[in-house]
């Protein structure tokens, strides 16, 4: 298990992220357990990374404003990694794992997690290149963020007598993904648009015909 944030460790956890000169956090480590991942969505990813989607399908996606997308962006926080806001009439394309750690970052921030946390948290994230996040765990006690790498670490955690809020990460992937299933995307190597049907128009368009 490690932490990030102002928060320090003995024992088993060991920070990935302190102010001691010279430290560096370490790639992120899958978590072994109650959060696995799937072949199928190994499989998957090779499709997800060839769509991108526009800041208000991101939005929709991870449940966040249009406001708090733009500022996060301006910051550095979660930045597009498809295409940036270069100029007029140039909009953000993010990928589908900008738009789960978009989610993370909603749900960190939802539960009192300050954003200098989150800002480390995600840096972490950013450093081993967003992978196996469909097999993370991560946890706080509101002053640190902790990555599990077992479930003998959860529950070393919620032994300790404080508050813990945990994310699976895993459950976020699979919330993104069945909610952009039914918002459009674009194709990054053609600029197609993917049009994918919305159960609320379905609902309309039927309201309408019974009119």
């Amino acid at each position: 298990m490690r932490s990030s944030g102002d928060g320090t460790a003995m024992g088993g956890p060991y920070p990935l992220h302190s102010s001691t000169a010279g430290h560096s956090p370490q790639r992120p480590m899958a978590v072994q357990g109650s959060v696995q991942g799937s072949g199928d969505a190994t499989s998957g990813q090779s499709e997800q990374e060839q769509i991108g989607y526009r800041g208000p399908t991101a939005c929709a996606a991870a449940g966040i404003t249009y406001r708090q997308l733009d500022y996060w962006a301006r910051t550095g926080l979660v930045e597009p990694s498809v295409r940036s806001a270069g100029g007029s009439g140039t909009q953000r394309l993010y990928s589908f794992r900008d738009v789960v750690v978009l989610k993370i970052v909603k749900r960190f921030l939802d539960t009192g997690v300050s954003l200098q946390n989150i800002r480390t948290t995600v840096q972490h994230l950013r450093d081993g290149g967003f992978t196996d996040l469909e097999r993370m765990t991560l946890m706080s006690d509101g002053a640190t963020v902790y990555e599990c790498t077992s479930p003998d670490e959860v529950h070393d955690l919620l032994q300790g007598g404080q508050g813990v809020f945990g994310i699976a990460v895993g459950v976020v992937w699979r919330d993104v993904e069945a909610a952009l299933s039914q918002l459009h995307g674009e194709r990054i190597d053609t600029g197609e648009t993917l049009l994918r049907q919305n159960p609320a128009d379905e609902l309309a368009r039927r309201r309408n015909r019974a009119v």
